[in-house]
């Protein structure tokens, strides 16, 4: 009986806001402190929030460097091929704030595509396509194109 009577004022003194159980339980677990919820001391949680941000920050550099290193290859690409410029691989590059190259591998990549393209346009690089080709095949070439040149001319000109 002494239950049922303790249970029925009880809850009606809870729904008046006079129980003290409800305060005691706001000022133990109902903290908005991030570092309580965490399980850490304050200090341990500014402490690796400090961590989280430099990480970030460090992410952050190596992300915009890696960038740049694209965007300088594709700056270098479009010089070569007289592309179009682009304003945002330009402004990629002065994000880094740093003086970007090219990666060892890219630069070794780019060296020997234009040592190639170098020997392809020298007259020693010509020499050697010619003797990669056959004379009766060059000699076939040219006589079809002046037949073909004949061709044309003696339908333009009434004369011939």
């Amino acid at each position: 009986m002494s239950f049922l009577l303790k249970s029925m004022v009880s809850g009606q003194v809870k729904n008046l806001g006079l129980g003290g159980r409800d305060e005691e339980k706001k000022d133990e677990g109902g903290t908005s402190d991030p570092a309580a919820a965490a399980g850490m001391t304050r200090e341990e949680y500014e402490e690796y929030q400090k961590q989280m941000v430099e990480e970030k920050m460090e992410r952050d550099g190596l992300f915009a460097q890696k960038k740049a290193e694209r965007a300088t290859l594709r700056v270098h690409l479009r010089e070569k091929y007289r592309l179009p410029k682009s304003e945002q691989d330009e402004n990629q590059i002065q994000m880094a704030r740093e003086d970007v190259e090219l990666p060892e591998e890219l630069r070794k990549m780019v060296n020997e595509d234009q040592e190639e393209e170098d020997d392809k346009d020298s007259f020693i690089g010509q020499i050697h396509s010619l003797q990669n080709m056959d004379a009766d095949q060059i000699k076939e070439k040219a006589q079809a194109t002046l037949s073909e040149i004949k061709q044309a001319a003696e339908q333009k000109c009434f004369i011939m």
